[in-house]
């Protein structure tokens, strides 16, 4: 530009200056501080969803996630664990009554036939089936669990699986302070994921002989005994596959099982090892808890899948038992037909292990369940899902789970039950554990991308049509229709303008659409198109007016009527730009107070910028005609009216929309 006015003859210092107003409206300086603050208030609306941001990047990233893999206990699940069975000297016992206070009783299930209710109003007369007391027994001896009660209520001090344990041994008769009395605990070895078990060596009041009590999933304890406890107390030999019947019968039934059993050990036993408890152990019974489906979460998995985003449930639970809940949940691939039912293709950890990382991908691709998985998986599990293209948005909370939440695209901890590591690593923190606002964030995630998208697609073509003008006018040979002050007034106007957008509503049907792709540019064809329209239509327009008052008017008057073409089609594209798809009317008029003021103020801002004597004097404008104005405004409504009929022509005169489908295929 400068060099072309220069040949032109034109004094250096006005292309000098001419130069430097190109830079000024060419550059959108608004634009990283409108990103920034955009992000902050999506943080804000998110964390209002319980769902807290670390990580701002976060915020745009679950506007494309296409799969979120998802822990079972206390995400999808309540997490509030209830003994409804028990199988234990071969009968299987129903326990009545649910929550952590409930009145209730073991009895023979009516399926058995087994008799009269197993009595629990006192504890000499508290069964007739010793392997049952056992069973009983050694899920509250090994336990680290309590119950107490707080402004009325019982809470529970450690996990609730075993507060459930403690929950069951109390209807069958069993007093947590008597047994403790009786059996002191002498050493422990905790639970942890990788070994699936934990146990405890107890003293017995007035015997010399100790006994360790074991309890954790059935493939870990069930080869490990050698014998079983009959009702009457005799050790008989162990039929597993009784045994393995009964637990798949109970995991079938959406019931979460744990296995017991025990060893005797010698007076001089005072340490505990895993040695102790790998071999020769009495099968006592199995205790099968329900933890319900949240209904919320029920909801926000099918609107997950409605937006084509592919649930997976990942849990350390039997196969049978996750592929229950999952099936209650409707988790699995995004839904094409419209239907509620998942898929429920299950996985064990086991098979992982056997499966190559080359043909991981494919695997992952097809299954919905992954059970009985160690932590350390999960991080093969993302890599595979990455591998094929996906956004994957994974929760954890425990440290084992580090590892996988930093490979995700999204990192998403437990707020209530994760770790200080798991937190820190994440993305994002869940203040409530709860699927449902792990939807709600990439809801708000969606929204936050397409308020900066709107903001983009509103703010280039201004710094586009204002270069045009500029360049035109050099070409022909005419005044400058602006000067740089002029330009800096508009920029400064705008930026404070178009973070209106910012607040804009979510949009209905948001969580209908498919994923974006992540490789697609934040301007696509038909916008990079609009925009370059719109910097057209202003740039005809501008011009064609300063042209139009040259010979009539001044030359402040002219550059003070281009000015307000410029600010009042960006005015009028604003209120298009309400939705990238839809007119300013589907959205709500009044559904964004915060842009109607903000175009209040900009209409008072350049009555002050023509009219104000102090501000026509610093800034070179002048003041205009009625005629002046109407035929600004003419410019605009033009600008706004043909957009609008741009965006009815690719987005509503053609068929509907597509159904969302898998993208994992």
């Amino acid at each position: 530009m400068f060099t072309v006015g220069m040949l032109r003859g034109k004094p250096a210092l006005e292309m000098f200056m001419a130069a430097v107003a190109l830079a000024v409206g060419a550059i959108p300086e608004g634009l990283p501080a409108a990103v920034t603050i955009t992000l902050a208030i999506g943080v804000a609306r998110m964390a209002r969803r319980h769902a807290i941001i670390r990580k701002l990047p976060a915020v745009e990233a679950l506007g494309s996630t296409t799969v979120i893999c998802s822990d079972k206990t206390g995400t999808l699940t309540e997490n509030q664990m209830t003994v409804s069975e028990i199988f234990a000297g071969g009968e299987l016992f129903e326990v009545t009554g649910t929550g952590y206070e409930a009145p209730g009783e073991i009895r023979p299930a009516a399926d058995h036939g087994r008799g009269a209710k197993h009595r629990t109003t006192s504890s000499t007369n508290r069964t007739n089936n010793l392997a049952l007391d056992e069973c009983l027994k050694a899920g509250l001896l090994c336990n680290d669990s309590q119950l107490g009660r707080q402004n009325g209520r019982m809470i529970v001090q450690g996990d609730p699986t075993e507060a459930a344990l403690l929950v069951a041994a109390k209807k069958g008769g069993l007093v947590d302070g008597e047994i403790a009395g009786t059996h002191p605990r002498l050493d422990v070895i905790p639970f942890a994921a990788e070994q699936q078990y934990m146990a405890t060596l107890h003293g017995i009041h007035g015997r010399a002989e100790k006994v360790i009590y074991k309890k954790g999933s059935l493939e870990r304890l069930l080869d490990r005994c050698t014998d079983a406890l009959s009702p009457t107390g005799e050790l008989v030999p162990l039929d597993k596959a009784q045994v393995r019947d009964s637990a798949e019968s109970m995991a079938a039934r959406g019931l979460r099982v744990l296995a017991f059993a025990r060893r005797h050990a010698a007076k001089d036993h005072h340490r505990l090892a895993h040695e102790h408890v790998a071999s020769d152990l009495t099968f006592l019974g199995l205790q099968g808890m329900m933890d319900p489906a949240r209904p919320e979460a029920i909801s926000a998995v099918r609107r997950c899948r409605n937006a084509g985003i592919a649930v997976k449930m990942i849990t350390g639970d039997h196969a049978l038992t996750a592929s229950a809940i999952a099936k209650q949940v409707g988790v699995g691939p995004p839904q094409q037909d419209g239907s509620r039912e998942g898929h429920e293709e299950v996985v064990s950890g086991r098979a992982l292990e056997g499966i190559p990382d080359s043909d991981l991908p494919r695997v992952v691709a097809s299954a919905t369940v992954f059970a009985r998985v160690a932590p350390e998986q999960k991080l093969r599990l993302v890599k595979a899902l990455q591998a094929r293209g996906e956004i994957v948005a994974m929760t954890g909370d425990g440290v084992n789970d580090a590892p996988a939440l930093k490979q995700a695209d999204i990192g998403i901890a437990m707020g209530i039950a994760g770790t200080d590591v798991a937190k820190g690593t994440a993305d994002i923190v869940l203040a409530d554990d709860n699927f449902a606002s792990i939807e709600a964030a990439v809801e708000e995630g969606r929204s936050v991308f397409d308020n900066l998208t709107k903001f983009i697609v509103w703010t280039l073509p201004t710094n586009a049509g204002e270069a045009i003008i500029l360049l035109v006018a050099v070409f022909m040979g005419v005044p400058l229709p602006a000067l740089p002050l002029q330009l800096l007034w508009i920029n400064l106007t705008e930026t404070f303008f178009g973070l209106t957008l910012a607040f804009e509503p979510r949009e209905s049907g948001l969580m209908n659409r498919l994923p974006r792709d992540p490789r697609q540019p934040i301007l696509t064809f038909p916008l990079f198109m609009r925009s370059g329209l719109v910097s057209l239509l202003m740039a005809a327009g501008a011009l064609g007016l300063f042209l139009w008052e040259l010979p009539s008017s001044t030359l402040a008057e002219a550059r003070t009527v281009v000015v307000n073409v410029i600010v009042l089609v960006e005015a009028f594209y604003l209120l298009n730009c309400r939705s990238l798809t839809q007119s300013m009317f589907a959205v709500g008029v009044f559904s964004n107070r915060w842009l109607l003021a903000g175009v209040t103020a900009m209409l008072g801002g350049q009555l002050l910028f023509t009219y104000a004597p102090v501000i026509n004097r610093v800034f070179g404008s002048a003041p205009l005609s009625l005629e002046s104005w109407l035929r600004i405004l003419a410019v605009a409504v033009i600008t706004y009216a043909i957009v609008g009929f741009e965006k009815w022509i690719r987005f509503h005169r053609s068929s509907p929309a597509p159904q969302p489908v898998s993208t994992a295929s």
